[in-house]
């Protein structure tokens, strides 16, 4: 084969690992059991997919890329369940908004008075918007931490700010 088809550059290109979920500098990593575990599983997903890219000799240059993607992964899950601190819902104060509260809130001022909301509030790695899983660190769990049932909280949703109020806190496993 000619050398103007071959891509020497390419076997010499790091791969580009993308990063985990973001945590603020200095916060701790709090994830609950049930995402610890997540965590965990998924370590074991990437190391039996990195043991098959291992076994896979059909091209050198792809099999480096991607043992050198799956270490990249690896070493940053690794990192983060190091970092991780487990935080049980169930020692949580029943009354209060914590880490692990399921949370409902009702609109009572704003452009939607009535509409209810429902979440969970979870590690950054646990989050899930479309589960209703909630990171610690996002903006509407960082304003309803430490309410209490009944209590009234401002919501500075753009453009306006609305008030809701805390309707109901739980601690189930999530």
């Amino acid at each position: 084969m000619s050398r103007g088809f071959t891509k020497e550059d390419d076997a010499q290109t790091p791969p580009i690992i993308p990063p985990r979920a973001a945590l603020p500098p200095g916060t701790p990593n709090y994830v609950t059991p049930a995402g610890l575990e997540q965590l965990r599983a998924e370590l074991v997903t990437l190391e039996a997919e990195r043991t098959q890219a291992e076994a896979d000799r059909s091209n050198d240059t792809d099999r480096t890329h991607r043992l050198s993607l799956y270490n990249g992964r690896i070493a940053l899950l690794l990192e983060r369940l190091g970092s991780a601190k487990v935080v049980d819902p169930a020692g949580q104060p029943a009354k209060e908004i914590r880490f692990g509260a399921t949370v409902s809130l009702r609109t009572v001022s704003g452009g939607k008075i009535g509409f209810e909301r429902k979440f969970i509030i979870v590690g950054v790695d646990e989050a899930d918007v479309a589960l209703g899983k909630v990171a610690f660190v996002a903006p509407i769990a960082r304003a309803v931490q430490g309410a209490k049932l009944k209590q009234q909280v401002p919501l500075k949703l753009e453009p306006q700010e609305e008030v809701v109020e805390v309707v109901a806190i739980s601690y189930t496993a999530v």
